[in-house]
């Protein structure tokens, strides 16, 4: 990413952030910009932000009363804030399931970019990355990076036990273990 690129999508994000906070709708910034904050790489995409399917219209209206730029994608689960090249996701709708309440009202307020907001769980953006992984979408290389940034804030059980369902996020685990980036986690 170009720093004028780098630029535009910090400058959105917290446009964006603003925006949500002024028009009261509880959100939390997610994604990679969120284990950026907590510690793992920069993203070289775009920023991404949870609100409970329930705000969703509401979200959108107040984003576009802010002046924002909002585009309604084909996909029927979240909505896009643009900006020259630059967009952010405003999502309701993640890992097929509806974004719930309890998942925003578990972020911690942290700065971020000089805007106090709520960003996700260290556990709770490993756990959303790892659900999103399957046999359309299994780029380990982008994880390993954010993983490994964040294992010392992360409930490694609590991991488990949320993606054990998903082989894709399975095998991950084991890989975080055989490369010992984390201890293996036993669950009974």
């Amino acid at each position: 990413m170009q720093p004028s690129e780098r630029d535009e999508i910090r400058d959105l994000l917290k446009r964006t952030a603003v925006a949500l906070k002024q028009g009261d709708v509880p959100f939390a910034l997610c994604g990679g910009y969120a284990a950026w904050v907590r510690g793992a790489p920069e993203p070289d995409h775009d920023a991404d932000f949870l609100v409970a399917e329930a705000e969703a219209e509401r979200a959108t209206k107040v984003l576009a009363d802010a002046g924002l730029e909002v585009q309604d994608p084909p996909e029927d689960w979240l909505t896009k804030v643009v900006s020259g090249g630059s967009f952010v996701d405003v999502l309701w709708r993640t890992c097929g399931h509806p974004v719930e309440s309890d998942l925003i009202e578990r972020a911690e307020v942290l700065p971020v970019l000089s805007v106090q907001m709520p960003v996700l769980t260290a556990t709770d953006i490993v756990v959303t990355k790892l659900m999103a992984l399957d046999e359309h979408y299994c780029d380990f290389s982008r994880m390993l990076p954010v993983a490994r940034a964040l294992r010392e804030q992360v409930d490694r059980e609590s991991v488990q036990g949320e993606v054990a369902g998903n082989p894709f996020a399975a095998v991950f685990l084991e890989l975080l273990d055989r490369l010992e980036v984390v201890p293996k986690v036993s669950v009974a």
